[in-house]
């Protein structure tokens, strides 16, 4: 071989470009795909209300399809009742600014620029609003209130492990 190191770079740039060509770009943004079905929702919902039971936490349980529109509600017995409302809207936020509201959470907490977002109608920025994601797509949302933060967080993430 006369170019022993070009042959070695034209190989590195084939190689590269192949492993780069089959892996999804990590920054992909997501898309909505086909609304989740009643079936899929009920399991969501079983497994959240699950996850909470076993905490004796009280929760109020919302999911929202693709389009943000409520597909299934659950307020579990002594659930302070300002709960609904808050459990609907963390399902909405999630869903319809395609990431967990604690990603919005963490941006107030953060100040400076982050805090732009309390003027923007429609956001719960409080964890426990999670995507609920199948095949790469989201097909809708869930949301949980009733406890710290947090604990709402573990619910939804509960529920949505049965699909994501």
């Amino acid at each position: 071989m006369k170019h022993p190191l070009l042959v070695l770079f034209l190989v590195s740039i084939v190689s590269i470009r192949s492993f780069s060509q089959a892996q999804k770009p990590a920054n992909a943004p997501l898309i909505y795909g086909e609304p989740i079905r009643l079936e899929q929702a009920e399991k969501v919902m079983t497994a959240a209300t699950v996850e909470a039971s076993k905490n004796n936490w009280t929760m109020a349980i919302a999911i929202v399809d693709a389009g943000g529109n409520l597909v299934l509600f659950k307020k579990m017995d002594n659930t302070q009742l300002g709960s609904i409302e808050v459990a609907k809207s963390k399902a909405t936020t999630a869903n319809n600014f395609k990431r967990p509201t604690k990603v919005l959470e963490e941006a107030v907490a953060g100040g400076g620029i982050g805090l732009r977002l309390l003027s923007i109608s429609g956001i719960t920025a409080l964890e426990g609003g999670e995507l609920i994601i199948e095949n790469g797509k989201i097909i809708g949302a869930i949301g949980v209130s009733g406890a710290q933060s947090t604990q709402d967080g573990q619910v939804a993430r509960a529920g949505t492990a049965v699909i994501n």
